[in-house]
Parts: C-alpha cells; structure tokens; sequence
C-alpha cells in the first residue's frame, strides 16, 4: 500500500508540474510580449545593431511566432544566451522560446526537458584556417592548435574527428563563440571551428577576411532548431506549427507580398492555410489568420533564409539541405488539414 500510495503521489507530482508548466500560451497572450532565447551576436542568426534591432534566421523565427500567437511580429523581447546559460534560461522560464542556433540531440531532447519543435536550419562542423598555412583538407590539420567554443557539441565532435582519423589535436576552449574567434584572429590557433554557417558570418568579422577560407570537409550534422519546455503540449505544438506554416507557405508559392492575392485562391492547400476554410488556427490556441500573420509579416521561410543568410544577406550562404524536399533539399511540413 505504502508503494501504492508513493506512486500515486508522485504522479500527484507530476501532473502538477505539468500543469504548472502548461500555461505557456495563456501567458505569453496574457503579457502581451514574447520572450526569445537569442544569441548573444551571430550574424545571419540573431544580433542587434546600434539601435538595438535584432535580425536573423532564428530571430524570425521568434518572430513569426509573436506573429501568430499575438498578431504583431514587433511583440518580442530578445534576451541575448550564452551558450551556457541558455538551457536554464529555458528550464527556469526567463525564455519562452529558444531560439539560437541550437543543436538537436538525444541528450538534449531527453535529459534536459526540452522539446526540440523542428530544424530551422540544417548545418555541420566546419573549420576555418588562414589561406598562407597552405592547408587544403582537414585532413591535413594533424598537430594543429584549434580554436574552439568549450561546452558545445563543437568541442565533442572537433575530439571526435582527430580520434577518428588518428590525428592529434590542441584544442584551446573559449567562454564564448566571440573569444574564440578573437584568439584564432590573433593568432593564437591555427584554426577555428564551428557550425559551417557560423565560419562564413565570423569571417566577415576578421581584420582581412580575404586571407581565410573554409575548409571542404563537413564533420557532423548539426540539425538547429528551437526548443521548449517538456510539459506543455500546447506551446510546443505552437511554435512547432509555425514553422511548418512558413515551410507550407514557400512550397505553394504564399510570400509576404503576395498574402492579399493569395487570400482569393480557389486552392485548398492555400485556403486551410490562410484561415479561408475550416477552423486549424482555432485548434491551436490561435486566431484564424494566425498563419497569414506570419508569412504576411515575417515571410515563408524561403524568404526568411534569403535576406538571412542567403542569397539576398552579406554571408550568400547556398540553400543546400534547406531547399524544399521538392527541390531536392530536407525542409518538409505536413500539411494543414
């Protein structure tokens, strides 16, 4: 009896933590503000100007949820995240949302309480290195001082590739992403490594970014995405939804320009998606505009990579995985209906 009776209090426990925790929608409406996890400055992903406004693939994406869950994309309050602060920003509810460049792992998603609600961009490991150490793979890097981000999966993998291939390694950790590019500028380490997509923006920042290049070889697969807190299904669902809303939007041609002309389309792809027909923001916690909201003001997700990191942003990263599957690339969204 006496087990009997502790197992019933600890799912007592249980369901009132989950409960607790499962109000996420009703206080983000309540507040009035979004609370977005952010980076502390990653150019393409989330970094502020002078005045303060922030830009990026991950800040848009935080914006495109304000967008459906209040109706204005402006209603967000970035909240700059070390890499070490940033899973107890989101376990202690300082954030909402997390939404910086964040690797999706198994350890991650199963022993820190989060929910990783999709992959917002599809990355790997890359290294930079100077042009004059005459290094073309890196392969040929064996006995090279690295230039590393400690308490990322960075630092695990940068172990994990040397040991693999039987090299050594000198591996110099940083605090942070911005010291240990700082080092690798100075001098300090033959290369510098990270998420391919990070190489090309913290190149822009070198005192000659001319004199680098990006080594060929992709080490791992860093699938980034933003995450939630376990417990509160609905919240996740949200932020996952809205994702796929942008991804939807791209894939039947609905731009930021084009959502007033879309609104008329005889298509019911096109009409579940924009709240003509039938009532799928309602099932969300939403209104029924919610996924016209977000392409309207922050744009499909084709759009949000482009000005970003793609074609159209200072970094002209190519769209590679994170093409449409139609394209050829990994970025696919069930359907509304």
């Amino acid at each position: 009896m006496k087990r009997v009776l502790s197992v019933v209090a600890l799912t007592a426990v249980m369901f009132a933590v989950q409960s607790a925790s499962a109000q996420t929608l009703k206080q983000v409406k309540d507040r009035g503000i979004l609370n977005c996890g952010a980076n502390t400055g990653l150019a393409g992903f989330g970094l502020p100007d002078a005045q303060g406004k922030w830009t990026g693939l991950d800040v848009d994406t935080c914006r495109a949820v304000a967008a459906a869950v209040l109706g204005d994309a402006n209603k967000v309050k970035f909240v700059p995240l070390s890499a070490k602060d940033r899973f107890t920003a989101l376990q202690s509810g300082e954030v909402d949302v997390l939404a910086r460049n964040t690797t999706w792992t198994s350890s991650r998603d199963t022993q820190l309480g989060l929910n990783f609600t999709g992959v917002n961009y599809y990355d790997g490991q890359g290294f930079l290195v100077r042009k004059a150490l005459k290094v073309n793979s890196a392969l040929e890097l064996n006995e090279a001082s690295v230039c590393v981000q400690q308490g990322t999966t960075t630092e695990l993998n940068l172990a994990d590739y040397f040991r693999a291939n039987n090299m050594k390694v000198k591996t110099v950790t940083f605090a942070s992403s911005d010291e240990a590019v700082k080092a690798y500028d100075s001098g300090r380490c033959d290369a510098f490594t990270t998420d391919a997509s990070g190489l090309y923006a913290e190149r822009l920042r070198l005192a000659t970014p001319g004199d680098h290049i990006v080594l060929p070889e992709i080490i791992s697969k860093e699938p980034l995405g933003p995450a939630v807190r376990h417990g509160d299904d609905q919240w996740f669902d949200v932020v996952k939804w809205t994702l796929f809303a942008m991804i939807n939007a791209e894939e039947l041609g609905i731009t930021s320009k084009n959502t007033d002309e879309m609104l008329k389309s005889t298509s019911p792809d096109v009409r579940r998606l924009l709240g003509s027909e039938g009532a799928f923001g309602e099932q969300l916690g939403l209104g029924k505009d919610w996924a016209l909201q977000i392409v309207k003001q922050v744009g499909n997700y084709g759009e949000v990579f482009d000005r970003n990191v793609g074609a159209g942003s200072p970094l002209k990263i190519d769209r590679g995985l994170n093409k449409l599957w139609s394209k050829g690339g990994l970025q696919y969204a069930p359907p509304v209906r």
